[in-house]
């Protein structure tokens, strides 16, 4: 064999090792060849802003586990990776360094500003890379893309101008969803509404020619001096005769009328009065086209009230506005009451800044022409969301989808491909005109706003690989075969990647979508900076590994979110290093490498080698199902408790004394070597998508053919391997052994203590199996001597285990009352699970109807509790 494994595990030692060693074979990258199966997957693109977070970690290591699965599956596998521009976000970041300067963006100017923005993408870029190295992505980074690089701005034009020309994209003044801080409109699915507790202030309107005055209650007292009209229900018999009066804008003195408003205004909510603010909110803005009336803006794109807010609130922030309003409401007599309400505002949560509905000429997609194919190909199966609960919250949306505001007023981003002439016509192109084709003018200027960032990011699947050009690429590994991501961008993102992938490639961009849940601190609350509870992965790696971390997260991923402390990660750690150490125990014994070690003669196999092949046959096949239906804490599982409690705590022991020359001879010691290399070599192979490092480092020493891990093939489950007859012995032997641990510890001896073991055995084959293992049960229970069908003392322990009744023969020591208590409770256990069992055989319907290996399992239970009962009643 190669050199022995380091005594510690010592992941730092090895992990960028490996990973250069990874890339050099050039083992991430696909080849091009359009006979192979393909498996291909595109990242999530993180925003190029900085440091990747836990969610970050969950969602690579997931892909990453699928990845590496197909790749050792045999499929040419292809995992693009790639960064993502993020408008608004990597903007906020320059924004605030500059301003450390004591310097804004306007300072600089558009060009310069953009600039700046460039030079800090170049000192960030591999940044990202660095991280993702280091949880052991294997994504192909020559085929690394940003949403800014040429070829998929171009997309971007391409897919504009097209929807454009198809009458999908168009310029309108409508009221949209403004944040101040950023002065830029967002999309209604970017707004994140928040409880809060708020002030609910009523507010008394003088109707004009009478006695009489009108109460509104609202939270925004502010917009007050917008309003244009008030509105009831015309069905509302309380104010049947104002409709069509006037009412005076208390401070203001503006005088609007009062309109009827069967849809604005619900008669049993609150007054039954609204005022109508048509340019600082949304419904009151319908309801102002509906009635003709005015939009007066008292709100500018900063956040400050403007002159049509009168000279007294003129420059005033909207928060200092507010108070402003509201004081001299008071001194005026107009303000009824004020009190405690609960109610969602809606922040902008790039920012936390307040929203600010407000009337603007911005771009548009008309969505429901795209939202309708990408609704039917969930619904008849294109595309399979996972789990599927997620499928009703996807059809929710889309169905009652909004046009969307694509066009955001910042300088980064991809530049909207329109022009307009002195002359006042639009040119919509992909490439910028010299002259205006319709009037021949020159004076041309490009619109100044960015498209959306989640426009770019909707194309990623195809833009990627080339499209609008058949690219090698986009014709072998388009469409993509899986997306995984989180569910709080389903909407921003999966949703629109199906729409634009029909539209233009007239293929989902996937087939299947698994959503997994968010991590959250160890007790299910959000992680965040202020809570103190945040867990940096890239702390954690330089702690325990990659790989410890990668399997934490990977046994959590139910879908659900993911509860997450440092004292499970801790425990997976023990997990790497039980790794190491039993791998290290086996290359100390093994002296064959596998290229040369040969198939396994199983004719020869004893019952040990043939229980440890079948059981790891078993995981084998459990594992791959799992993974194939996106169950990775099942999957992950498995291999814990087959790796851990089957080969270390069983198998392990079993062999020591074949492999330290207690027991057996020559080739008894050969046959064993070649199972441990066998079932070593296979677990390594199943671990590897959870765990690459750990399992690289090892697996090399074990001299495969092929020049790494990654790239031999992924164990299956073969038939032939499955032996449930060695099980069931073996599973009798581990009980027999568990039972005289027990009872000893209970009894009070020590390991020190031996004792005999009597086993009988009706069955010749049985009896002979228990004769050769007898050495097994003698090491592993620390007895003097196991007996087979010679008659079990009546002052011995008796019970019966997996069917075989059983003696244990103490010396003489004083049985304590806790013990007869201990056996008392197993007469009641077992008598309980009896009754239980007769009940279901006394009922001919479970008897008749019930399969008949059922019926079978349920008589031998009930016979093997009764004979059980026989002996513990022996005990008292």
């Amino acid at each position: 064999m190669k050199e022995e494994l380091a005594k510690r595990y010592e992941p730092a030692e090895f992990e960028q090792r490996i990973y250069q060693f990874w890339e050099r074979g050039e083992y991430f990258t696909p080849v091009v060849d359009r006979d192979r199966p393909k498996f291909s997957m595109v990242i999530p693109p993180p925003n190029v802003t900085g440091r990747l977070h836990i969610g970050h970690a969950l969602v690579n290591t997931l892909q990453d586990i699928v990845v590496r699965w197909k790749r050792m599956s045999g499929f040419n596998t292809l995992w693009l990776p790639g960064t993502d521009h993020a408008g608004i976000a990597t903007q906020m970041v320059v924004d605030r360094e500059l301003a450390k300067e004591g310097l804004s963006r306007f300072d600089l100017g558009r060009e310069k500003f953009v600039e700046k923005i460039w030079e800090w993408k170049e000192q960030h870029a591999d940044l990202i890379k660095d991280q993702l190295t280091r949880l052991g992505t294997s994504v192909d980074w020559t085929r690394e893309r940003f949403t800014l690089d040429p070829l998929l701005s171009r997309a971007v034009r391409h897919v504009f101008v097209r929807l454009y020309e198809d009458g999908l994209i168009y310029r309108d003044i409508a009221i949209v969803n403004w944040c101040p801080f950023c002065r830029t409109a967002i999309s209604d699915i970017e707004v994140e509404y928040r409880d809060r507790n708020s002030k609910l202030y009523e507010i008394e309107y003088p109707v004009e020619g009478t006695n009489q005055r009108l109460t509104v209650a609202t939270t925004r007292p502010e917009t007050m001096l917008g309003d244009t009209a008030l509105a009831v229900h015309p069905d509302d018999q309380r104010y049947k005769d104002v409709i069509g009066r006037q009412v005076k804008v208390p401070i203001i003195g503006r005088v609007i009328p009062i309109v009827a408003d069967r849809i604005l205004v619900d008669p049993e909510f609150g007054t039954g009065v609204v005022k109508v603010t048509p340019a600082h909110d949304k419904n009151d803005y319908e309801a102002g086209l509906r009635h003709d009336l005015p939009q007066i803006q008292v709100i500018d794109e900063t956040g400050r009230m403007t002159a049509a807010a009168g000279k007294a609130f003129e420059g005033l922030d909207r928060a200092d506005a507010r108070k402003a309003v509201v004081r001299q409401l008071s001194d005026e007599g107009f303000l009824k009451s004020t009190k405690e309400y609960a109610n969602a505002v809606g922040v902008h949560g790039k920012c936390d800044t307040d929203i600010e509905p407000m009337i603007s000429r911005q771009w548009f997609v008309k969505i429901e022409p795209l939202a309708r194919p990408a609704i039917e190909a969930v619904r008849n199966g294109d595309v399979q969301i996972i789990p599927q609960s997620w499928e009703a919250t996807y059809f929710n949306w889309m169905e009652n989808i909004r046009d969307w505001t694509i066009s955001r007023q910042l300088w980064w981003g991809h530049r909207i491909p329109a022009y307009y002439c002195d002359n006042g016509h639009t040119i919509v192109t992909e490439a910028e005109p010299a002259s205006c084709p319709e009037c021949g003018s020159a004076a041309i200027t490009q619109d100044p706003d960015v498209l959306d960032t989640w426009f770019s990011s909707g194309l990623w699947p195809f833009s990627t690989m080339g499209w609008p050009e058949k690219t090698a690429d986009y014709e072998i590994f388009y469409p993509t075969d899986v997306l995984i991501t989180a569910f709080d961008i389903l909407f921003f993102w999966v949703a629109r990647m199906i729409m634009m992938g029909l539209r233009f490639t007239g293929k989902a961009p996937f087939s299947q979508v698994f959503i997994h849940g968010l991590v959250r601190d160890e007790h299910g609350d959000k992680m965040s900076k202020t809570k103190g509870n945040v867990i940096d992965p890239l702390t954690v790696i330089d702690d325990v590994g990659a790989d410890a971390l990668r399997f934490t997260l990977a046994i959590n991923a139910s879908g659900r979110d993911i509860p997450l402390g440092k004292s499970s990660i801790q425990g997976y750690s023990a997990f790497v290093n039980k790794i190491w150490n039993a791998s290290r125990f086996a290359l100390m014994h093994l002296d064959v490498e596998l290229k040369d070690s040969g198939p396994i003669q199983r004719d020869d196999l004893g019952t040990v080698e043939r229980w440890i092949l079948s059981r790891l046959n078993d995981a084998t096949s459990s594992v791959n199902k799992n993974l194939s239906i996106y169950r990775f804490d099942e999957a992950a599982s498995t291999l814990y408790k087959f790796f851990w409690h089957e080969f270390c705590d069983w198998y392990l022991e079993m062999v020591k004394p074949v492999l330290l020359g207690r027991h057996g001879n020559d080739d008894d010691r050969k046959r064993t070597k070649r199972v441990l290399l066998e079932v070593l070599d296979r677990s390594l192979r199943l671990l590897h998508p959870f765990m690459p490092f750990v399992t690289e480092e090892i697996w090399q020493k074990l001299g495969g053919i092929e020049p790494s891990i990654m790239v031999a093939p992924y164990p299956i489950t073969e038939e032939i391997l499955e032996d449930l007859e060695a099980e069931r012995l073996i599973t009798a032997v581990q009980a027999m052994v568990t039972t005289v641990r027990n009872a000893r510890a209970e009894r009070g001896f020590t390991p020190k203590d031996r004792f005999k073991l009597y086993v009988t055995v009706t069955d010749e084959r049985e009896a002979t199996f228990f004769a050769k293992v007898s050495y097994l049960l003698n090491d592993l229970a620390r007895l003097e001597a196991t007996i087979i069908n010679e008659a079990i003392p009546e002052t011995a322990q008796h019970d019966v285990i997996s069917g075989f009744p059983i003696g244990i023969e103490f010396p003489e020591k004083t049985i304590t009352k806790e013990q007869l208590e201990r056996t008392q409770r197993e007469i009641e256990k077992s008598r309980k699970e009896l009754a239980a069992l007769d009940t279901n055989l006394a009922n001919e319907q479970f008897v008749n109807n019930a399969p008949a290996a059922v019926v079978a399992q349920t008589r031998a239970r009930q016979e093997e509790l009764r004979a059980r009962l026989e002996k513990l009643a022996k005990n008292q």
